[in-house]
């Protein structure tokens, strides 16, 4: 029996010869086996036949609804996160971006209704109501996308305390391309006014709603002036920038080119001719700047002298700046025609603004105050100046007319 277990062990174990072989056999049964791939095009129909016919690309999102607001205008609604109205705010804020992309924000019925009467460019109208729509000139939002919004959404947006739900965005106007009322053009008077480092909005948005008041001919805004389409400065005009021409970011260099030939500049000042005179600073008592005229000296003019070389209010030495006779506005100047500078509220009057009064003869137009009050408001001044220009050319008018209804016999 003993010896018939060890036959049988001696069978069941692998010899020598045959161990390597079985360990190969394993390995062959543990691998993968070897695939062979068809060539790239038959590939491609195989995965064909396994996936089916390929799916139908998807279809094209639905058309915006647009719906007809009358006279051929159309509308559609805003959808949810529209980009769009996000525009609009950075319209409002970024100079960079309204004089790089050449667009303007314009809000409310009165001053869009004055832009598109004066030959404005609408791009895009955001409305709460259809009714707005039919308070303008309906045939100049031709060609604008016309967007509904909530008013909620516009109130979100708006800076007013009274929104009004209508808002626009404009091409920015050029002052050669627009159409001026004829009422406007037919009251207009050889008067025109420099706007000279005015950098308050509200300042200089009052002062044009007073240049347009009065008939001016035209503006003049100077570099440093704030941007005359500045939301708070059209605000602040009432619609002026569609009234009166304004030529804006002129260096000095170009002002005289766009004055009409034989002007004479003044400039608007609060300093007491008397003690002009006795004086050889540089203005700080112009219209707009901080100082205190002294005792006023009524009806003494002074004389023009040339100014020594000095020290300036900035501190830089040897700079000339040319003596201006003096007069109080309501004596007589208005000449044809006359230019009336008005300076910032900082620094005044800049010698820019004075060496091109002296050369044009120009004077200086005293507003008295009472001693001891700083300076006068920018926009107070200059509609001072401007109305008594008006009043004075008027009245040479009527004077004109009696003469030649009424010719003196000698």
């Amino acid at each position: 029996m003993a010896a018939l277990g060890r036959l049988g062990r001696s069978l069941l174990r692998p010899g020598p010869a045959a161990a390597p072989g079985g360990r190969r056999g394993v390995r062959a049964l543990r691998r993968s086996p070897v695939r062979v791939l068809p060539p790239q095009k038959e590939r491609g129909v195989a995965a064909e036949q396994r996936q089916g016919p390929p799916e139908p690309p998807p279809h094209p999102p639905p058309a915006v609804e647009r719906r007809s607001a009358g006279l051929g205008l159309w509308y559609e609604k805003a959808a949810a996160g529209d980009r769009r109205l996000g525009k609009v705010v950075t319209i409002a804020k970024s100079k960079k971006f309204r004089d790089h992309h050449g667009k303007v924000l314009l809000e409310g019925h009165r001053l869009i209704k004055d832009a598109l009467e004066a030959g404005a460019v609408p791009q895009t109208l955001f409305f709460s109501t259809v009714g707005h729509l039919k308070e303008l000139p309906e045939a100049r939002l031709k060609g604008a996308n016309l967007v509904k919004v909530k008013f909620e959404d516009v109130k979100s947006w708006s800076d007013l305390v009274t929104p009004q739900g209508l808002i626009g965005i404009f091409s920015k106007p050029d002052h050669t391309k627009l159409s001026y009322p004829t009422t406007q053009l037919t009251s207009s008077l050889p008067l025109l006014l420099i706007c000279d480092n005015i950098r308050d909005p509200g300042n200089l948005g009052t002062i044009l709603r007073s240049a347009a008041g009065a008939g001016c001919e035209k503006v003049l805004l100077t570099k440093g002036c704030v941007d005359p389409w500045e939301p708070k400065v059209l605000r602040a005009g009432m619609g002026a920038h569609f009234r009166v021409p304004i030529i804006g970011n002129l260096d000095w260099e170009s002002v005289p080119s766009n004055l009409p030939a034989g002007v004479q500049v003044c400039v608007a000042d609060n300093k007491d001719p008397g003690a002009q005179a006795e004086t050889a600073s540089v203005p700080r008592g112009a219209i707009g700047a901080g100082s205190t005229p002294g005792n006023l000296k009524p009806h003494v003019k002074s004389k023009p002298k040339p100014a020594p070389e000095r020290e300036d209010e900035e501190g830089v030495a040897g700079v000339c700046v040319p003596e201006l006779a003096g007069q109080y506005y309501y004596e007589n100047w208005m000449q044809t025609p006359v230019a009336v500078v008005i300076g910032g509220e900082t620094h005044g009057l800049s010698r820019d603004a004075l060496h091109l009064a002296a050369s044009t003869g120009g004077k200086r137009l005293i507003i008295p105050v009472v001693p001891g009050v700083d300076s006068l408001n920018s926009a107070i001044a200059a509609g001072i100046v401007l109305f008594e220009g008006k009043r004075q050319l008027l009245q040479r008018h009527k004077q004109e007319d009696e003469r030649q209804k009424f010719p003196v016999v000698g």
